[in-house]
């Protein structure tokens, strides 16, 4: 249940207090850390798209599935690229850079994270599990010769011709993130039953509706282990009544006041 100080300056004091004390920490976080790099915080491939149905007629989780993929990949590249078009050029904010330096100042530092944007690995978080894969990773799903944006498509910048295709076997190249109706990858998985056998201090959720079972798994884990939970988020979610500590603000923000509280 929420312990609730009788201010939001006395709950992230509290909150400061508890984060320089532990040596092991977990954040678990969502498109909201992302807002303030200008990221819109759409649902779909990594929580990155909230616009009901498309130009095409088909709504937007069958246009960014593995079977439209594979059955019209044109179709299926088009609204991948406005994806990638929209994450092309942000830059880490805040919340990204202070869980970065966490990750340098103490013990053990994880986060788990459902974007795809790859802004966590760009402020410097290295212990890192990126549930949903990464945009700016790409293959062949024919020879599986693998790409980056960059060297293939310009980064994001001009649409190429789509679907890109291999320059090794001519076969459709895609990105290495979870499409709708496919499964988290293997290394995924082993990933997040390895995180699940270790004893974190605190467990922090920031910027996600936590609606997923592997999301919202390490915070009951915590809360069934007495151990503190935090939640930062503007909007209140399904484990809004759950943590122990709710932080009502965007993740910047949040993270900048929980720094200055720490000394």
């Amino acid at each position: 249940m929420v312990d609730e100080p009788a201010t939001l300056d006395d709950t992230i004091r509290r909150v400061a207090e508890i984060l320089c004390d532990a040596d092991s920490v977990l954040f678990v976080t969502g498109a909201g850390i992302s807002a303030d790099s200008g990221l819109p915080t759409y649902r779909g491939v990594g929580v990155l798209y909230n616009r009901g149905d498309t130009e095409d007629g088909v709504a937007i989780e069958d246009a960014l599935s593995g079977e439209m993929l594979a059955e019209q990949p044109a179709l299926s590249w088009k609204y991948m690229w406005q994806i990638g078009a929209a994450c092309f050029g942000a830059v880490p904010n805040r919340a990204h850079e202070i869980i970065a330096a966490l990750e340098t100042e103490k013990e053990e530092v994880w986060v788990v994270t459902q974007n795809v944007d790859g802004l966590h690995r760009a402020a410097g978080s290295r212990n890192l599990v990126e549930v949903h894969g990464h945009l700016f990773d790409l293959y062949c799903t024919d020879c599986a010769t693998g790409y980056t944006a960059e060297e293939l498509l310009a980064g994001f910048r001009a649409p190429p011709e789509l679907p890109p295709t291999c320059t090794r076997c001519n076969g459709i190249v895609r990105p290495n993130v979870v499409l709708f109706g496919e499964f988290l990858s293997t290394g995924v998985v082993h990933a997040l039953h390895d995180l699940s056998t270790r004893d974190f201090e605190v467990v922090f959720s920031i910027g996600t509706t936590a609606v997923f079972p592997y999301i919202s798994r390490p915070i009951a884990w915590a809360q069934s282990c007495g151990k503190p939970t935090v939640e930062i988020n503007a909007a209140r979610t399904e484990i809004s009544d759950e943590v122990r500590y709710r932080i009502p603000l965007g993740a910047a923000e949040a993270m900048e006041r929980i720094r200055a509280a720490m000394g």
